[in-house]
């Protein structure tokens, strides 16, 4: 079994900084590529960035020169570095990651339970 845990959600102020983690752990042969998404109240879950195993990134326009995505490969670990937060930015920020489970060697995605980030005015 895949679990992937997050961490480093928060409340901060417009214009300050928060780090986000994901730790997979289980029965993980490789993982692929791993990303962030988001869902705000009332809207749909959105893609933030994606990280693929080479380390080649890729964001969604409105985080673009503020979001930075990395991942420590020895870890199984994913990060979401958030700098010059907006309150627009407030959502539940889930990870998910491309798994190679070691017992089936079938590949699924797998998600986090979401952290909370809250950006204030």
């Amino acid at each position: 079994q895949v679990q992937l845990v997050e961490s480093g959600g928060g409340l901060v102020q417009s214009g300050g900084s928060l780090r986000l983690s994901c730790a997979a752990s289980g029965s993980i042969f490789s993982i692929n590529a791993m990303g962030w998404y988001r869902q705000a109240p009332g809207k749909q879950r959105e893609l933030v960035a994606v990280i693929t195993g080479s380390g080649s990134t890729n964001y969604a326009d409105s985080v673009k020169g503020r979001f930075t995505i990395s991942r420590d490969n020895a870890k199984n670990t994913v990060y979401l570095q958030l700098n010059s937060l907006k309150p627009e930015d407030t959502a539940v920020y889930y990870c998910v990651a491309g798994i190679v489970d070691i017992v089936t060697m079938t590949v699924n995605d797998y998600w986090g339970q979401g952290t909370q980030v809250t950006v204030s005015s």
